[in-house]
């Protein structure tokens, strides 16, 4: 019985959760930052650190119309980036499991990859746009480098956690139908 998009046979890998869970995690992460720093408490949006950024973006003032209006229109474009990464993964997880996805769902390594995934959305939006391009910042202000390192430590220890998250778990093996909650060990 087929269970995967693609053959199974003896002798081959389980489909891994690690793509999947990594581009979940990447996208929701992303959703989180959005929601919550950009759209919620307000404390940056894509272009708010323009002012003194290191590639020449031009300022668009989030206090006036026109420059929050530019701000939610390069907010939206992020929103945009994480949606397609979550529906690719989604797409991914789909392609690789076509039964059991109870199972899948409740795994611990699958979870662990989505902490992972989110970690490194941390990591790398945390130093590509506070530090690199200096585009905005988590808060700006006179204490903006400590909420920035704060962003970038956060990512690590999800990383971490995921890590570990996932190596108390067993992968996923599609191939054997009921092997226990989260199926055997590869």
């Amino acid at each position: 019985m087929a269970t995967t998009a693609r053959d199974t046979g003896a002798g081959t890998a389980p489909a891994s959760l690690r793509l999947p869970g990594i581009l979940l995690g990447v996208g929701l992460g992303g959703f989180v930052d959005g929601i919550l720093l950009h759209q919620l408490v307000q404390w940056h949006h894509m272009l708010t650190g323009t002012d003194h950024d290191r590639i020449g973006v031009k300022y668009y003032d989030p206090d006036t119309v026109p420059g929050l209006r530019m701000n939610t229109v390069w907010d939206g474009v992020f929103h945009t980036v994480c949606w397609l990464a979550v529906l690719i993964g989604l797409a991914v997880l789909y392609a690789r499991v076509t039964s059991g996805r109870r199972r899948v769902w409740g795994s611990r390594v699958l979870w662990g990859y989505v902490l992972v995934g989110w970690g490194l959305f941390n990591l790398v939006e945390g130093v590509l746009d506070h530090h690199v391009l200096g585009i905005h910042h988590v808060r700006g202000g006179p204490h903006q480098v400590w909420w920035d390192i704060a962003f970038l430590a956060l990512g690590a220890l999800l990383v971490a956690g995921g890590l570990l998250l996932r190596r108390g778990g067993r992968p996923f093996d599609p191939v054997v139908p009921g092997a226990g909650r989260e199926g055997r060990a590869a």
